[in-house]
Formats: structure tokens, sequence, C-alpha cells
């Protein structure tokens, strides 16, 4: 094998022709700001390559699950496009949703730190739409030219392939280093947005600009959001790193319990819009990948809702063979010149190309547009559309010239005439050209809690890497978003921290902290830690408001079977204290049990309740549960709530279950 062995160290760059290359940062384009150039043939050959490594899993995003909705627009569209489904609000478009993490592989854990994908197809009736986002709204790089860096970076190192589903390592911070670009990104995979409590609560972005055209023609930016009904909402990171240990597929069960139980989720889309003369006017360059638009400048208006309410019936035929593709677009949806989504717009279809075995891929079921498709495309690995008649060709007299095009007055898609002029460069434009003012507005926009996370954050990962060069260099990176910050997780690694830097940013965006969201009790599941011989009249009482308040209550005891109550009247056991660790549930709510109780029974419970009281997490009790909570040591806290009144107790506990977490708590 020596042979084949080659070592990269010190040697020039080149096409796997053995060109040498000048430059591998940008794509050859029409101008600074243009679209990509499709002869730009070292761009091809490293994305075709890239997109090609891996079979028969996705590269990124391989680490899924998916549900089938409907989307229903509020109000009409028409004044900004002429997308159908985006018009008519008594219209309901199918759709099928697949979320995702990005860097693990297709065993790993959903629960780890990352980006989550969040992707839809809308299966209009001009056609299927894809709008192929993430729960973090920018991203690592300004240009795909360097995706395939940044995910050979992120993904287990070559010489050991280690960690799985992990940026703790030292690729890819010294990615994050020496490409500067990724600095507002990574504050986000920082924060606890990279470990959302349930597919349910994280809130979507298209990620990209894109444009709204109308039937006059008149074109708009545009990006796109989807707000979750439930709020948006995180777990702790210890409590994120024993669900990866505990459950492993704790978010697509959540999901297909939830929907299996009719608590289907929802998720109103938004779009932020921008009118062609105001490109300019702002102090970032809107078509940057790396930049957001705060809310506060450009506002975002709720159009619509997507209801999922039907799991899916066959993993691999679904989730796994679903092609998305932003490329997929219907008339009134077009493209900007975006340099990254321009690159993705070659990518997916490459991509598919070899996951799913060739260029019919559009022909699988989970795939194919509910509309129908004529051209004269024949042949290839899975073909499934039996043409008849001798012709498939354009033009053609044999046929009478059919299928023949579609005129933009019968629905043709036609591309919005953009006026381009500019040289063919591989360059950046200058107003890519500043990473850390919406880092430092992100932070700014953080409340003190999830300040500090985000410093934990950094510490955890950082204290991972084993070079000290690449811990000091973004220690002395992040010094340019936030000194407090970057000093906070230099002392935390040992690193030097940074006598000068800072921003002069003081803008804020309270959008952007989990702080302001929605905060609801809905289904939440609360653990009720039961023993024989409760008070039954009672106990049902409560669950029966809880339940009434929309939260879910689970059983939880030391034996599965059914717990006894001293009116006779019995509970169903859910989990034993081995099945169902704390971390499973938002809430706990000890009733606890009569004189019978075993010390066993009583020292499960209790590491219940205190670790739930370390995670944050709401903690009620009534009965003799209360006793539970005194020995437990976690009384007159914020979120621990106890009472005889079961009116009181239940509003009282539903307040704190719908706050999600209780910050002020001291956790000792």
């Amino acid at each position: 094998m020596e042979k084949y062995k080659t070592n990269d160290k010190d040697k020039k760059l080149t096409t796997n022709q053995g060109v040498k290359m000048s430059e591998d940062e940008f794509s050859l384009k029409a101008g600074e700001r243009g679209p990509t150039l499709m002869e730009d043939f070292h761009f091809r050959e490293k994305m075709t390559h890239f997109d090609h490594e891996r079979i028969p899993e996705r590269i990124v995003h391989a680490r899924g699950y998916s549900a089938h909705g409907e989307f229903q627009v509020y109000e009409s569209m028409k004044e900004y496009t002429k997308a159908d489904f985006l018009i008519d609000p008594s219209k309901k478009t199918p759709v099928f949703v697949r979320y995702s993490t990005v860097a693990g592989s297709k065993g790993s854990s959903e629960t780890v730190r990352d980006v989550r994908g969040f992707a839809t197809k809308f299966y209009t009736d001009e056609g299927n739409f894809d709008l192929v986002g993430n729960n973090i709204p920018v991203f690592f790089i300004q240009d795909a030219m360097k995706f395939p860096d940044l995910v050979h970076a992120l993904k287990p190192e070559p010489h050991d392939g280690m960690p799985q589903a992990a940026s703790a390592h030292d690729t890819f911070w010294d990615f994050i280093a020496n490409n500067q670009e990724s600095a507002h990104m990574v504050m986000w995979a920082m924060s606890d947005r990279a470990i959302p409590r349930s597919f349910r609560m994280m809130e979507g972005f298209g990620v990209h600009t894109f444009r709204l055209v109308n039937d006059k023609g008149q074109a708009h930016f545009v990006k796109f959001h989807w707000k979750p009904v439930l709020g948006t909402h995180s777990l702790v990171w210890d409590e994120a790193q024993k669900l990866s240990g505990k459950d492993a597929d704790f978010h697509r069960r959540d999901l297909a319990e939830a929907i299996d139980n009719g608590d289907y989720p929802e998720f109103e889309l938004g779009v932020q819009i921008i009118k062609e003369e105001d490109e300019f006017m702002f102090d970032f360059d809107i078509l940057d990948p790396t930049k957001i638009w705060p809310e506060e400048d450009v506002p975002v208006k709720i159009i619509g809702k997507l209801t999922l309410n039907r799991n899916v019936d066959n993993v691999f035929a679904e989730n796994e063979q679903v092609a998305f593709h932003p490329g997929h677009v219907v008339p009134g949806i077009d493209f900007s010149n975006d340099p990254l989504l321009q690159g993705r717009l070659f990518s997916y279809t490459d991509t598919q190309l070899i996951r799913l075995g060739g260029p019919n891929f559009h022909e699988l079921p989970i795939n194919r547009p509910v509309c129908p498709f004529h051209n004269n495309q024949r042949d290839g690995y899975m073909r499934q559309t039996i043409n008849t008649g001798q012709v498939s060709y354009h033009k053609n007299s044999l046929a009478g010239n059919t299928p023949e095009p579609a005129a933009e007055s019968e629905g043709g898609y036609a591309h919005y005439q953009e006026k381009i002029e500019g040289r063919k460069v591989r360059a950046r434009s200058d107003s890519f050209k500043d990473h850390f003012s919406q880092a430092a507005m992100f932070w700014n926009s953080m409340s003190e809690p999830e300040k500090q996370h985000i410093i934990d954050a950094f510490s955890f990962e950082l204290g991972k890497v084993k070079s000290k060069s690449v811990q000091q260099q973004i220690v002395d990176m992040f010094a340019n978003v936030s000194l407090d910050l970057a000093r906070g997780f230099a002392e935390a690694i040992g690193a030097a921290p940074p006598q000068q830097g800072g921003s002069d940013v003081t803008k804020s965006s309270p959008a952007l902290s989990q702080e302001n969201t929605k905060k609801k009790p809905d289904t939440r599941k609360v653990g009720v830690i039961i023993d024989d011989h409760f008070n039954g009249e009672e106990v049902n009482g409560v669950l029966s408001k809880l339940k009434a308040e929309g939260i879910n209550p689970e059983i939880v005891s030391d034996t599965l079977g059914v717990r006894k109550a001293d009116n006779g009247s019995e509970l169903e056991v859910d989990h034993t204290f081995l099945t169902g660790e704390s971390v499973l549930f938002d809430a706990m709510y000890a009733v606890s049990g009569g004189k019978d109780e075993s010390s066993a029974f009583r020292k499960d419970a209790l590491y219940f309740v205190k670790e739930a009281f370390a995670h944050y997490k709401p903690i009620g009790a009534t009965h003799s549960g209360k006793s539970l909570l005194e020995e437990a040591g976690v009384t007159n806290s914020p979120g621990v709530v106890m009472g005889e009144n079961l009116t009181t107790f239940t509003k009282d506990f539903t307040a704190a279950v719908a706050a999600h977490r209780h910050w002020d708590r001291q956790v000792v």
C-alpha cells in the first residue's frame, strides 16, 4: 500500500489533473457580486469530487428524521409573488419536512451541539418548491468554494477517525481561526441554539437571500423564516450530553410521539422583504450569508402556517430517499447572487446523482411532484416512467413539436432579468469583509445566562483542542467580538487572556435571545414520581388539570405495572427509574407514596429531583412528595412549587412549566 500513500504537507495546490492553482477561496464570477460562472473548472472539479465522497448516506445532514404535513397561507402575497401557493388562502399545500443534524453520521446521537437542518418540500400545483434551510440564519462561509474545506475540517479527523458528530477538536477550530468570516456563525453554534429542546421548538431559516417576483415582473429580495408556535427552547449542555447516552433518538422520538398524540407541530412562515432599490442602504451586504437582516431593521411578516400531521411510513423510502435542492423553485421565486447559494444550486443535484444512483431521483415517490411533468429526458438508472411514442427531442414535427415550452402567461418559469455587468474575477466584494460586527451584536443581544452558556461552550470545545496555538488563535479572534467573552473562556482553557480588542458595536437585537421567545406549557412532558398509597382523589385531580393545560404527565416509579391509590384507583406506570431518566422530561412532579415507600425508591426519586433541579427545570410537589423536595434541599427556589390548595398549585406549577427554565436558581 505504500505506493498509494501521499503527504500534501509543503506541497503546492493542484487540480486532480496536476494543474497548479493560484486561488482556492473564490469561485469565478461575473463581477465581484455577480453570479458564479459555469466555466470555472476548478470549482466544478472541487465541488463534484466533494459531492461524490460519501455513499450512500448524505455527506452532511446524514442523521435526520421527517414528517408530512400541510401549509396554508394566511393572506394573499400577490403583491410580491406570483407563486400560487402563496396567493390563495383557501389552498392547503402538502409538505414534507426533514430535520437533521449536520456533522454526524447516520447512526450518531441527535442531541449533540450542532446546526440543525430544517428542509421543507412544498408539493405545489406548479411544481415542487424546496426551502432548504437550517435552525441558524447564517452560515460559516461566504462562498461555496470553501464548503468542502469546512466540512473536511468539521468531520472526524482523517488520521484517527475521531470525534464523531462533534466540533470539539483541532481541525475544526483551526479552520475557524484561519477563516474568520465564520465568527458570526460560531457565536450561534456556541449558543443554546445548537442544542434545541426538540425539532418542534426550534426556528428555521432559509439562510440565503432569494427573490420574490410578482406577475408584473417586479422583484423584492426576501429571507424566509419558520417560527415555532411553541416558542424557541433549548436543552442545557449537561442534559444534552446525558440524553446522547440515555436516548440517542430523543429528537426523532419526540417528533413522532407528538404527531401520534395529536400534538401536531406548528410553525408560522415569515418573510423579510427588501425593495431592490434599498439593496445598499444597510450597514451589511444583504447577499452575505454570514449576516442576518436584524428583525428590528427589517420586520418579519408572518404569512402562513405549517402543520405536521403525519409520520413517515417507511424511513428509508421517505426520509432517506428524499432529495432536497435549493434550485427547486416555482414561478414567483427566484435567486439572488449570494455566492454560497449559487454554489448550492450546482452541488445539490450533483450530490443526488451519486447518493441516489442517477438522474431519475425525481421519480422516487417522495420526490415526485403532484403536478404532471412532461419533457424529452429519457432512460438512465432507475427510470420508472414508460414514455410512449417515437419522439424524444425538441424541436420536432412528428409529434407536433410537443411537449412544447409554456409561455410565461401560461405559467412557464421565466428567470428574473437582472442586469449583470463586470469582469470575470476570483474575488469577494469589500462589503463582505466585516466579520465581527454582527457577531458582537449577537453577543450584545444575549441575556446573562445565555452569555455564560456561550462562554461555557467555548470552554468545553476548546478544552478538547490539543493545539495550544489553535486555542490562542481563537481567543485572539473572539476578542474582536467581546473581551468579556474571550477572557471568560481563555481562563478556562489556560490560554493567555487578550489585553486589547473588543468591539465598539453597541447594537443589539432582542429577537435573537431565546429569553424573549413564546413560553407555553403545551405538549410539555412532566415526570410524575409516584408509589402505592398515594392520595388518589387529589392526585388524579392535579393530573386532570395539567392535561387540560396541554401538559402530558407520565408516571415514573420503581417498577412497571400499576400504582394503587388510597381510594382504590390505579395509575399505569410509564417509566421506571431505570428506563426514564429525568433528562427525558421537561419538569418533575413529586407525589411519592405512603408509609411503605422503600429506601431504594427514595434514593432513586431523590436523584431524579436533584438532577432536574440542577438542569433548572420546574419541580412540583404535593402530599408526601414535599418531604422528598425538603430532603433534596431544593425548596424555596425559583421554579419549585409546593402547595396544599390543588387549584393554586396547578396554576403555579403550570406557569413554572411554561417558563421552561429557571435561570435565577442557585445551583450548587
